[in-house]
């Protein structure tokens, strides 16, 4: 069984005299020519994590850094990184590395905000996991932190590269379904969660909650930690980044006006965050609903509809489909679906590899990247608005500022 060590260490989160501490003992290394390799380090060793480093590493990238709390992770990102790559607990071991040119930052999203100021003001590139932030707040300062500096940061909504959902967008902005006045986003996969997780090895637990609130070790917790509203937004806010930047991106609209939510958790006890819920944007000419379920049922995916006065788009991880209006023809059945005007259903529209190739490009052309800092913070923000009408029961009208939140 798991044991679970309780540190002493006091972490001095986000302050002046912890980044003069990174920054005094680290130098940006001189930009790199076009056949040399990016020396990268990863943060948060998770499942998720060694995907992306096992693509990196296909893409051209040097792993000389793993850092991960749970040893366990930490050995499975080391097998992957391969010799003389250097094991952490401790993030800024890594980021104190003058060699390392650039980080992945996959840990819990909680700690997304500290990761990657600590990051960019240590001088180093990042690729930074989606969703960005953990608030509307923290998302605005890792915004501001970031522009101070000249660092690339590319955050991980792979849709931004995707040459399937790039030239979807470009069928929309070629006005071919016309003005868009609602738009309707989805998300099922039938999952379980796991009420009695497995866990060998050692966590280190205190610097898992890291910023988060000091509560006792529960395994669950820590295994399913996205399911707790102390270290995430919930699948409001993972598979919703992905769905609503998009919706934002092809209506070229940045914030909604507001949002209204109702989720429950009816399945996936004892998680905090709904496995259930429907989400209602108002945008100035648009309308969105976002609904997700994590339960029994035959759909699977997720699937974005825009219709618009002249035809409809659909988008899903296939490809997509454009239909023409059909009221007006004659004999239409409304149990039927019309054959698509134009498609390209490939597959493969989520594929990472484009997005993460873009990161490494941008790091030696100096070029900002396709999801940078301001894109991951526009995504995630109509989310973090959701889930304050949820939990306030309420309508929830974001401010013209971008931050500040009116409760209806």
């Amino acid at each position: 069984m798991i044991t679970h060590r309780i540190t002493r260490r006091h972490f001095v989160r986000s302050t002046t005299a912890a980044a003069a501490a990174i920054v005094a003992t680290s130098r940006t290394r001189p930009v790199l020519g076009a056949n040399e390799r990016v020396v990268m380090g990863i943060i948060g060793s998770g499942g998720m994590g060694r995907g992306h480093m096992n693509r990196l590493k296909n893409l051209g990238a040097e792993w000389a850094a793993v850092c991960d709390v749970y040893d366990v992770n930490l050995q499975k990102g080391m097998d992957i990184a391969g010799s003389p790559a250097k094991g952490y607990t401790d993030h800024r071991r890594v980021l104190e590395r003058h060699d390392i040119d650039a980080v992945l930052i996959a840990s819990p999203e909680h700690w997304h905000h500290d990761h990657l100021i600590d990051a960019i003001r240590a001088g180093k590139d990042a690729y930074c996991e989606k969703p960005m932030s953990w608030s509307i707040q923290q998302g605005a300062n890792m915004v501001k932190e970031v522009r101070k500096t000249d660092r690339i940061v590319q955050i991980g909504m792979q849709r931004r590269s995707s040459p399937l959902v790039r030239e979807a967008k470009a069928i929309v902005d070629g006005g071919v379904i016309g003005e868009i006045n609602i738009v309707r986003a989805e998300w099922y996969w039938n999952i379980n969660i796991n009420r009695e997780p497995n866990l060998p090895g050692t966590v280190d637990w205190e610097t898992f909650q890291g910023p988060a609130p000091r509560k006792p070790f529960d395994p669950i917790r820590f295994r399913s930690w996205r399911y707790f509203w102390d270290f995430s937004g919930g699948n409001m806010t993972d598979q919703g980044t992905h769905l609503l930047d998009v919706i934002q991106w092809f209506n070229g609209v940045e914030q909604p006006i507001a949002a209204q939510t109702y989720g429950a958790v009816y399945k996936l006890q004892p998680a905090e965050t709904p496995d259930t819920f429907c989400a209602i944007f108002e945008y100035p000419k648009f309308t969105c609903t976002w609904t997700l379920a994590y339960m029994n049922t035959f759909m699977k995916g997720w699937g974005i509809v825009f219709q618009g006065q002249k035809g409809t788009l659909e988008l899903c991880e296939d490809g997509y489909r454009v239909f023409a209006e059909p009221w007006s023809e004659k004999g239409y059945d409304r149990w039927k679906t019309p054959a698509p005007v134009s498609q390209n259903i490939a597959g493969g529209a989520t594929d990472t590899t484009p997005h993460l190739k873009n990161f490494l490009e941008c790091i030696k052309s100096r070029k900002q990247p396709n999801a940078t800092v301001e894109v991951g913070h526009q995504a995630v923000r109509p989310l973090h608005l959701a889930n304050i009408a949820h939990h306030r029961r309420c309508r929830a009208e974001l401010g013209a500022d971008g931050v500040s939140v009116k409760i209806g």
